[in-house]
């Protein structure tokens, strides 16, 4: 690692100036069912409201929209299980410009169709056996389009951590962040913003027991790679963190906690019976943390990043009818 950090608060603050407009300032809820359940004061960032449905729109538009205009000319392209591929997308049709997407051959059909209808052509692959990186990194230099990754980039990060900042402005002082963990670009943005504001904030990622490559990688202090893990929370279904993502998650993530499925379904099924809020999986694993008491001590405020809501209707029934 050096010393200087890829990601600043200031950087994240810049990223805030450059999507003001165009994301949206999602809300943030509260409950006092969910309150009492948990024994915190808890708020909700509520991204699964964000435009594309998740919070990848804030880092994909951040670094999309500082290209040079002869690549915006030229297209962008992008790999992703879904909310990337979405929020790319969606950057590329704001910029006037197009763009080609390598998305995995079993992402949930709601995020494919979503994706195609931004405007995108999408080039499928197999999670299990390809290497997403070394095909999208081809695919793009292959066209000549410039190649905007999921979570390894800084202007990625710095857009994500847009969010927690939001959120620490409009709620105050937190003693705890909580934030879903995949590649680490949410967790790491969220991180940067929250501990810049206030070094003294707990910043707890959650993986799904399946996918534990962050926790482990941290425990180890390297990256360790797993299989891919099969979760029902796909857009976390990482093998390794990232290069970049690490080097920030090492210096600033607490800790990790850990969920099964089951305890996704019924954070999932929760939230949608007492505060009407439909989540995905991926998006529910903090809430799944807090109401299965995987985060012990339980902090008094607490923030929790909910990170997406593309789930299509018949897929949350099969998961929580």
């Amino acid at each position: 690692m050096t010393d200087t950090p890829p990601v600043t608060l200031d950087d994240v603050r810049d990223a805030a100036a450059q999507i003001k407009g165009v994301a949206h300032r999602t809300p943030v809820l509260r409950s006092r069912t969910l309150d009492a359940l948990v024994g915190a004061e808890v708020f909700l960032k509520c991204e699964n409201l964000q435009r594309v449905g998740a919070f990848k729109f804030r880092g994909a538009y951040n670094a999309a929209s500082r290209l040079a205009p002869e690549q915006l000319r030229k297209g962008i392209a992008a790999y992703s299980s879904g909310n990337h591929a979405q929020a790319v997308a969606l950057a590329a049709r704001e910029l006037g410009t197009t763009a080609v997407i390598l998305m995995p051959e079993d992402t949930p059909r709601s995020k494919m169709d979503a994706t195609a209808g931004y405007g995108a052509e999408i080039v499928t692959y197999d999670r299990y056996t390809g290497d997403r990186v070394a095909i999208g990194e081809a695919l793009a230099a292959d066209h000549g389009l410039a190649l905007i990754p999921p979570y390894e980039h800084p202007h990625v990060i710095a857009g994500q951590g847009t969010a927690a900042l939001e959120l620490l402005d409009e709620v105050g002082g937190l003693d705890a962040l909580v934030v879903p963990v995949g590649g680490g670009g949410l967790i790491a943005g969220s991180a940067t913003a929250a501990k810049g504001l206030d070094p003294g904030i707990r910043v707890i990622g959650v993986e799904p027991e399946a996918g534990d490559d962050t926790k482990r990688s941290l425990e180890a202090g390297r990256r360790v790679s797993i299989p891919v893990p099969r979760t029902i929370a796909d857009g976390q279904a990482a093998d390794i963190p990232g290069e970049l993502t690490f080097s920030v998650n090492r210096r600033l993530v607490d800790e990790i906690a850990l969920v099964t499925d089951d305890q996704i379904r019924e954070a999932m099924r929760l939230v949608f019976e007492r505060l009407k809020v439909v989540v995905e999986p991926s998006g529910a694993t903090p809430l799944a943390a807090l109401l299965a008491g995987r985060i012990d001590p339980v902090p008094a405020r607490i923030g929790v990043i909910v990170s997406g809501g593309n789930i299509g209707a018949r897929r949350f029934a099969e998961l929580c009818g």
